[in-house]
């Protein structure tokens, strides 16, 4: 028999780790996993929120079983209808033929576009309450956090919020689940790399969810990846809160790509210079050796970015300039941004970053630097100059 895991005494966990899933969305890459959290009600009406991916859904039942000891399932609250959280659903109805499946109108239109169900319905507005005997919930349409039918359900009694993947991140729960039983600043790092690569582009959209949420009393957060914040909630609200106004801490990104360790040679130069100027988060990324994920992970926690590429094909190096690709498609705002790179006879490389950062109105510090092949002695003075611009800036914050 499964471990049932309480969150209160009729509150229980029911999500399950993916340590078989390699890329999220076939995009992000997971070197740690990720859970795909579900949380059941006991009451007069029993109640799951979402399920779980497809492959996991043999072992999702059997816990819901464990848990509801023969009793039945009443309801089916989906806050969110991507398929690793709705992916069990039609496993649930032959299981359960009797349940109502509540959502709002935008989730039932995806729920049979995506799986062609049509019954057991019960829609809910932004406002509605749904009576268990002991517990209320009640419903809070967030649309674009991140997808345009995401809802949350606050449950009123004991106060908790179930947040979808609002608040979530990567990591599987080994053996912890509460943000007070494991390592809270790896699963902060990951959230913020979740957030930055998946929700950040909705960083308004999470501003008027917040609003719209600041009145209640929230003593635990269950969302559906990452750890359940029952002992500090206010933490991962604080959190979401700047990483959605696109606030920054001091600190500079060097994000590059080289071909024969010329511009490579460059960026631990300028990062050398960044040191002497007082700067301490200094991060240097190979933009061939580091999944871009990281990278904008890194971007949405600093002020300072440098971007550094030979130049390839007359443009900028392939892998830089994906990474800008993704930037742009972010939003990224209230950063400065710095350019240098090498060319061996056209040039291009270090244009087409510039270009990129005037066509999204982001500031630079002070001109690129650019030589050719590699750099010589009067080439470091304006490197130096470079890094002195951004640390000053940077400080600014």
């Amino acid at each position: 028999m499964d471990n049932i895991l309480n969150i209160t005494d009729s509150i229980f966990y029911v999500g399950l780790n993916d340590r078989d899933t390699h890329l999220f969305e076939n995009m992000w890459p997971l070197p740690k996993g990720v859970t795909y959290n579900s949380y059941i009600i006991k009451d007069e009406k029993n109640v799951l929120f979402d399920t779980v991916k497809a492959t996991k859904t043999h072992l999702f039942i059997e816990k819901i079983n464990n848990i509801l000891e023969g009793k039945k399932l009443d309801y089916l609250v989906i806050n969110h209808m991507e398929p690793d959280h709705s992916g069990s659903i039609s496993d649930i109805l032959r299981a359960y033929p009797d349940i109502k499946i509540v959502g709002n109108k935008k989730t039932f239109e995806f729920l049979k576009a995506l799986y062609g169900i049509e019954s057991n319905l019960y829609e809910v507005k932004d406002g509605d309450e749904i009576d268990l005997g002991k517990h209320k919930l009640k419903f809070y349409m967030t649309p674009m956090v991140h997808w345009p039918e995401t809802m949350m359900t606050y449950e009123e009694t004991e106060k908790i919020l179930f947040a979808g993947d609002a608040f979530g991140g990567f990591g599987t729960l080994d053996g912890g689940v509460f943000d007070d039983e494991v390592d809270i600043e790896y699963y902060e790092n990951e959230i913020r790399r979740y957030y930055s690569n998946i929700v950040g582009k909705f960083g308004p959209m999470v501003q008027r969810a917040m609003k719209k949420l600041s009145g209640l009393e929230v003593k635990i957060i269950a969302s559906t990846h990452g750890p359940v914040w029952r002992t500090n909630p206010g933490r991962i609200i604080s959190l979401y809160d700047k990483w959605s106004k696109y606030e920054t801490e001091e600190g500079v990104v060097i994000a590059y790509g080289s071909m024969y360790g010329n511009t490579e040679k460059m960026a631990d130069y300028i990062a050398r210079c960044l040191s002497d100027e007082g700067i301490k988060n200094i991060r240097v990324m190979n933009s061939s050796e580091v999944h871009e994920s990281f990278i904008i992970n890194e971007i949405w926690r600093f002020k300072g970015v440098l971007f550094g590429t030979n130049t390839y094909n007359n443009g900028i190096f392939p892998r830089m300039e994906n990474l800008l690709i993704n930037l742009e498609h972010k939003g990224i705002k209230n950063r400065v941004f710095g350019v240098f790179g090498t060319y061996g006879w056209s040039g291009g490389g270090v244009k087409g970053i510039v270009e990129y950062i005037k066509k999204n109105k982001w500031e630079m510090v002070c001109d690129p630097v650019e030589v050719q092949f590699s750099a010589h002695e009067e080439h470091y003075e304006k490197l130096r100059t470079l890094a002195k611009e951004m640390a000053k800036r940077v400080k600014e914050n």
